[in-house]
């Protein structure tokens, strides 16, 4: 007998799925849009994921006073701009370096991912985002170190472990209450970013400076979100799911100020990979920039219980960008988009680039849009396939997306595009 390819809420595997089983989850359109993560529903915490609690780590790890190393900070969302922020706590020193820095774990699986977060301690403490004080100035010194920190906690009782999810940030373990907590060591500041931040410049101006720099978009994303860029009056805590798509913002739209001025490419070329249930094809069409994302999403997955045949989503701009936010894919739209422009401003070429991502039954819970900036990435260091026309690289991506691409096309703003070139 041949064994399904895919599981599903009908053949659960994985235990994660397996834990969803013992819910009745809701069954909105909304679901697809929100993932968890923004509420759209109105409730206080989502239906479909409020239960699943996998991967405990041992409750003696946890008690009202915990020293360790933290490889960052997190800033909450909820109540801004009074949000909870603190310091992040590995409850595995030896793992302090990897728990929190996705760029080191493309190829885990879902139950490693979690296992891995549910190793990492949230620490709240309520604080205004404009606030400058020690406890502020103390998390930035932890965000702006290269390496973790060894820090002192104390909690206001003993953390209590839950797993929470988004369709945006990393998976999140326990959490507690923060009274207070001291560094016990002194953080590795570089030069550069210090200089960055004794300097008045626009945050936006400051990130990219550091990414050219080789700094990546994990490392940024956190220092963005201590509120230790920028002008010095307006310095403010940013939430960490808002900083993550503001520096894939910031660095794509700063990157295609020079792609749009560089050469185009000569073939219709096709990247390709598949992580974490997530198939990608990545189509680049000579000419001047443009961008779409696709995400196709099976039918009778977490987010898409009500529907029987599979939800296309399309977003998308044209050579000079987009006002407006990605409303319908999110924070997943600048992670695509960020990795491929990252690609072409190092080749130093320009097209119209359309990604299909194909998200499969087997992708039961959101991990964070890494996921898809590391797929894009992965995609994008292998050799391409080449075509001398759109019709060839169609006919091939139809054999190897699961939707027929002409369902992909009858959405698309660049596919159904008549120009001049096509008719030579």
């Amino acid at each position: 007998m041949r064994m399904q390819k895919y599981q599903t809420l009908e053949n659960p595997r994985c235990r994660i799925l397996k834990e969803m089983m013992k819910m009745r989850p809701m069954s909105k359109e909304m679901c697809l849009v929100c993932k968890g993560g923004r509420l759209l529903c109105g409730q206080t915490f989502c239906p479909l994921l409020k239960r699943i609690e996998i991967q405990k780590p041992s409750q003696e790890k946890l008690s009202e006073v915990m020293y360790g190393k933290s490889p960052s900070i997190f800033v909450g969302w909820h109540y801004y701009p009074e949000v909870y922020v603190g310091p992040m706590m590995a409850l595995d020193d030896n793992k302090a370096e990897t728990i929190d820095d996705p760029s080191k774990w493309y190829g885990a699986n879902f139950d490693e991912i979690i296992e891995m977060r549910s190793l990492l301690l949230r620490s709240k403490k309520r604080e205004f985002v404009m606030k400058k004080d020690v406890f502020i100035e103390r998390s930035q010194e932890i965000a702006l170190s290269s390496k973790p920190v060894y820090v002192e906690n104390e909690f206001k009782g003993v953390p209590k472990f839950g797993i929470s999810f988004s369709p945006i940030t990393q998976p999140l373990g326990p959490s507690g209450i923060l009274n207070k907590f001291h560094i016990t060591e002194n953080p590795k500041i570089p030069k550069m970013v210090d200089k960055m931040v004794s300097d008045e410049l626009r945050s936006k101006d400051a990130v990219f400076q550091l990414y050219r720099h080789g700094y990546d978009v994990y490392y940024l994303t956190n220092v963005l979100s201590s509120g230790a860029l920028g002008i010095e009056d307006n310095r403010k805590l940013v939430p960490t799911r808002w900083s993550i798509t503001a520096v894939d913002d910031i660095i794509s739209k700063e990157m295609m100020k020079e792609i749009r001025n560089f050469p185009s490419i000569n073939d219709f070329l096709i990247y390709s990979n598949n992580y974490l249930d997530n198939h990608f094809e990545i189509l680049m069409i000579p000419g001047k920039w443009e961008f779409e994302q696709f995400e196709a999403w099976a039918p009778r997955t977490l987010w898409t219980l009500s529907s029987t045949r599979p939800v296309i989503v399309e977003e998308s701009e044209p050579f000079h960008g987009r006002t407006t936010y990605a409303e319908r894919e999110g924070g997943g739209y600048y992670a695509g988009r960020f990795a491929v422009t990252e690609f072409l401003y190092k080749i130093k070429r320009q097209c119209r680039v359309i990604i299909f991502r194909e998200i499969s039954e087997g992708y039961v819970v959101p991990v964070g849009v890494w996921e898809v900036r590391e797929n894009v990435r992965n995609a994008l260091r292998k050799r391409p396939l080449k075509f001398d026309n759109l019709n060839d690289a169609l006919s091939h991506l139809d054999n190897k997306l699961r939707i027929p691409v002409r369902n992909y096309i009858s959405k698309s703003e660049i596919l159904k595009q008549r120009r001049i070139t096509d008719f030579l």
